[in-house]
C-alpha cells in the first residue's frame, strides 16, 4: 500500500455480509534485564522458594533504564506481523492493551503504530487492567465483523515492576514487564471468534489500585485471590455456553497468568486436566495485559498450540474487570 494510503471501505448503508475474525499468529517481546527471586527475597527477608511456593514465579523481566513500554510493544507487534506475513502498512487498526503507558498522553498505540510503519491505521489504547487483552480482542472482533477493519494488530503490554513497593510482600514478587501480540484478520465464514463476555464490579476497585500521587501498586492479596478464582470459574462456563461449546470441546484454556495457585484453583474447580491449562508464569511473572498473548506465543513456539485448536481465553484484573472469549486458532492460508 502506498505511503499514507487508507484502505477503501464500503460506503455507509451499503450491503455487506458480516465478516468473521480469525486469530492465528502471536509474537512476544520482553526486556533483556532479568530479576531473579533471590534479589527480591533478600530484601523481603524470605527464601527465594517462598516466592515460588506462593506464586509459581521464579524470575521476571524488567525494563532497563531508558527502555520504554512502546519498545517492547513494538517488538512484540513486529514479531506477530512477521509470523502472519502481514505488512504493517496493510493494518487498519492497532490496539494496545495497557495500564502502564510511558506518558499520561499520548496513548501507546499511536506511537507503536508509527514505529511499526502502520501509517494507514487507526490506533488507541484499551485500559481494563489484566483483562485488557481480552477486552481488546472484543474491540477488534467488532471492528472486523462490522467491516470497519480487515487487519488488526492487538498488543498486550505492561511494565508494572516500576510501580511496586519493593518492601511489600503482597506484591514485590508478583509482577514483571513484557509484551505479547496477535494478528486478527477478516475471514469467511464468521464464527471463529465467539461473542466475548465482559464483566466488571467497580465496587471492588479498592482491592487493587495505584493512585497517581503515590504511583505504587496496592493490592489486598487474599480477597483478590478469592475473587479471581470465583470470577474466572464463573465466566468460563458462561462464555462457553454463549458460544455453544462444551468444556470437552476446548483444547486449551489460556487464563491470565497472575499466580500459579489461581490457575490450579480454577482448573480444579472446573475439573480441567492440567495439560489443557497453559502455565508459563515461572519465567515471566504477572505481566498484566501481556500474560495471555505471551502464553499464546510461547505455546505456539513450543508446539503446544497449533492451527485448528479451540481455545478459551479468560482474564481477571483490577477494577474489578473480567471476561472470556472462545477462539478457533488459525489464520486463512
Amino acid at each position: 500500500m502506498p505511503d499514507g494510503a487508507v484502505r477503501e471501505r464500503p460506503a455507509l448503508g451499503s450491503e455487506r455480509a458480516v465478516a468473521g475474525a480469525a486469530i492465528g499468529s502471536a509474537g512476544i517481546a520482553v526486556p533483556e534485564q532479568i530479576v531473579e527471586n533471590a534479589e527480591i527475597a533478600e530484601r523481603l527477608g524470605v527464601e527465594p522458594e517462598w516466592i515460588v511456593k506462593r506464586t509459581g514465579i521464579s524470575r521476571r523481566h524488567v525494563l532497563a533504564p531508558g527502555e520504554r513500554l512502546i519498545d517492547i510493544a513494538t517488538k512484540a507487534g513486529a514479531a506477530a506481523l512477521a509470523r502472519a506475513e502481514v505488512d504493517p502498512a496493510d493494518l487498519d487498526l492497532v490496539l494496545v492493551a495497557t495500564t502502564s503507558k510511558d506518558h499520561i498522553t499520548p496513548d501507546a498505540a499511536p506511537l507503536v503504530a508509527a514505529e511499526l510503519g502502520a501509517r494507514g491505521a487507526g490506533a488507541f489504547d484499551v485500559g481494563a487492567a489484566c483483562t485488557g487483552f481480552v477486552a481488546a480482542i472484543a474491540v477488534a472482533r467488532g471492528q472486523i465483523e462490522t467491516g470497519v477493519a480487515e487487519r488488526v494488530l492487538v498488543i498486550g503490554a505492561d511494565a508494572l515492576f516500576q510501580f511496586l513497593n519493593r518492601d511489600d510482600k503482597r506484591t514485590a514478587g508478583l509482577f514483571g514487564d513484557g509484551a505479547g501480540a496477535v494478528v486478527m484478520t477478516a475471514t469467511d465464514p464468521p464464527g471463529r471468534v465467539s461473542n466475548p463476555v465482559l464483566r466488571a464490579d467497580g465496587g471492588q476497585a479498592h482491592l487493587i489500585y495505584a493512585n497517581r500521587d503515590e504511583a505504587t501498586l496496592q493490592m489486598e492479596g487474599g480477597e483478590t485471590f478469592h475473587n479471581a478464582v470465583n470470577r474466572l470459574s464463573e465466566v468460563t462456563p458462561e462464555t462457553l455456553a454463549s458460544a455453544g461449546v462444551e468444556m470437552a470441546d476446548v483444547d486449551l484454556f489460556v487464563y491470565h497468568q497472575a499466580n500459579r495457585r489461581i490457575l490450579r484453583a480454577v482448573g480444579e474447580r472446573l475439573e480441567l486436566p492440567s495439560e489443557r491449562v497453559l502455565d508459563y508464569i515461572s519465567e515471566y511473572a504477572n505481566t498484566s495485559a501481556a500474560t495471555i498473548p505471551i502464553a499464546l506465543a510461547e505455546a505456539q513456539a513450543d508446539g503446544t498450540l497449533v492451527p485448528g485448536q479451540r481455545l478459551f481465553l479468560g482474564a481477571f484484573g483490577a477494577g474489578f474487570t473480567w471476561g472470556g472469549v472462545v477462539i478457533d486458532w488459525g489464520l486463512d492460508e
